[in-house]
């Protein structure tokens, strides 16, 4: 179903992409937009290695909330900061590509969980996340997008 890396030999081991999951912050969520066309939207996100899920969180209504509703298929890039190439010019920059089918979590309780994981990753604070959650939990909309297929590669910028 999902077309094979054409550039083999800078794909990443399963392991590699996992570990880009769990440890960056940002990505591009992609879903199917108004009148056909692609909508990125740059987002931070959660990974949930129990779970092998990405969670997301945003408003309840918008492009991206329609979108999801019209069709649940999407795709996520993540790709890491980058480290100086020791044998050329440029960053060696390792990026990761989820596909999966995403939903709302209609759980307030998890909605309310990944809240906190999601604010966590940024050090705010126990006290600043507890206030943001009384006054905005309420309306907040999680996002659980489950993997169907994920690939990751190593590629030179220069």
């Amino acid at each position: 179903m999902f077309r094979p890396m054409r550039r083999i030999k800078q794909q990443l081991s399963n392991e590699e992409c996992i570990n880009i999951l769990k440890n960056e912050v940002r990505g591009v969520l992609s879903v199917l937009g108004d009148n056909g066309y692609p909508y990125g939207i740059p987002i931070n996100f959660y990974y949930s290695v129990d779970e092998n899920k990405i969670f997301f969180h945003g408003a309840k209504e918008g492009h991206k909330t329609d979108s999801i509703k019209n069709c649940d298929k999407v795709s996520f890039c993540v790709y890491d900061k980058g480290v100086q190439s020791e044998v050329k010019k440029g960053l060696d920059v390792k990026s990761v590509i989820v596909f999966g089918r995403i939903k709302i979590v209609d759980d307030f309780n998890k909605t309310i969980d990944i809240c906190r994981k999601l604010s966590e990753q940024f050090d705010f604070g126990d006290e600043y996340i507890e206030e943001e959650i009384k006054n905005f939990g309420k309306f907040v909309m999680v996002l659980e997008l489950t993997p169907e297929h994920i690939t990751g590669k190593i590629i030179n910028e220069s």
